[in-house]
């Protein structure tokens, strides 16, 4: 005799789209900063890559924008466990503007104006998968999401993606920015839950 009813198939489970573990679904798009939203004038803006021997590669906005763009497709998700899925952004890739500098460092500690910092492997910001991104939903990027350009690594926790991005300096050891020295993981993968230090 059998234990399980014809036709039964328990609960019904709600379909949709596949989060990382703990995350819900948002449309709108939330605005967290850890300090004031910076105004930099157009006419000031640079981005500048360091490398490990103090070599600078700087950019003004004129120079970015000449820059050949992606406009990536992408699903971001926050530490504070909002999801957002089908982001469209406009920017240039990470391998464009790292194309004519010569390192050997490991990782990237990023600056924004404003004073916010965050490390990431070098490796994660190369290979197609992060932007200096300028605009969002095919409108400029406005300052309260990180306007006029911010980081955008989108497969790991949103704070990575630095707002207000000024440079990024290429180091051998890992050293930790902003929210990392606050006890965030140092390198917060959503998949894996990374949130803090020890997950």
């Amino acid at each position: 005799m059998g234990i399980v009813t014809p036709g039964f198939r328990g609960r019904p489970r709600p379909s949709g789209p596949e989060l990382p573990p703990g995350q819900y679904l948002t449309e709108d798009f939330p605005v967290l900063s850890a300090g004031p939203t910076p105004r930099v004038p157009m006419d000031r803006w640079e981005f500048v890559i360091t490398t490990e021997t103090s070599r600078e590669h700087r950019w003004s906005w004129t120079d970015l924008m000449a820059l050949p763009s992606d406009t990536p497709t992408v699903d971001i998700h926050c530490v504070t466990k909002w999801s957002k899925l089908g982001t469209t952004w406009q920017g240039v890739s990470l391998d464009t503007l790292m194309s004519d500098v010569d390192t050997a460092a490991d990782y990237a500690l990023v600056h924004s104006y404003g004073g916010y910092t965050t490390n990431l492997p070098l490796s994660d910001l190369l290979d197609g998968r992060a932007w200096v991104a300028y605009r969002f939903d095919g409108d400029d990027l406005h300052p309260e999401h990180g306007g006029p350009a911010r980081l955008l690594v989108p497969h790991l926790y949103f704070w990575k993606s630095a707002k207000w991005v000024r440079g990024i300096q290429l180091r051998f050891d890992d050293e930790p920015g902003f929210w990392e020295s606050a006890g965030y993981h140092d390198y917060g993968d959503p998949w894996r839950e990374q949130r803090y230090q020890g997950d």
